[in-house]
């Protein structure tokens, strides 16, 4: 074949050129495409795999806290309940805790309470009167004018 001949031959299929080079990007496209589609479906996989851990975390994590905060209730309540005082309703219940050893220190005779009257008076004995005389008793009426001011 000659020079001629062959450019003749070009030119009546110089369309087959074009041709060959899009099949070729195809074939090159579509490699390329598999690759990232394989590359995109297991990072994929694994950010589902990484969010079931981290569901599975926090769950774990609520779970632990209700756990903890009803172990927290739980003993909150009962140091609430041994500091709550003992409501004596009955004149026969004080007398039978009155016989207990906590009953003895807790329920004081009538002595031992005039005794801490008479402490307060010492206490507080020494100190002046108030100046404004508010020591003085206070009339029932709201209108009354004041005596001192």
């Amino acid at each position: 074949m000659t020079w001629a001949a062959g450019f003749a031959l070009l030119r009546r299929f110089w369309w087959t050129v074009p041709m060959i080079g899009l099949l070729v990007a195809l074939l090159f496209t579509r490699e390329t495409l598999a690759d990232r589609t394989a590359t995109l479906k297991s990072e994929r996989a694994s950010w589902t795999a990484e969010i079931a851990k981290a569901e599975q975390l926090r769950a774990a994590a609520e779970k632990r806290f209700a756990v903890q905060q009803t172990t927290a209730l739980t003993t909150f309540a009962d140091r609430l309940a041994n500091r709550e005082p003992i409501i004596l309703r009955s004149t026969d219940t004080v007398r039978t805790y009155a016989q207990t050893d906590a009953g003895r220190a807790a329920c004081l005779p009538a002595d031992r309470v005039r005794g801490i009257d008479a402490l307060d008076a010492e206490l507080f004995a020494g100190d002046p009167a108030s100046p404004d005389g508010g020591d003085e008793a206070l009339h029932g009426d709201a209108g009354t004018p004041a005596v001192r001011r």
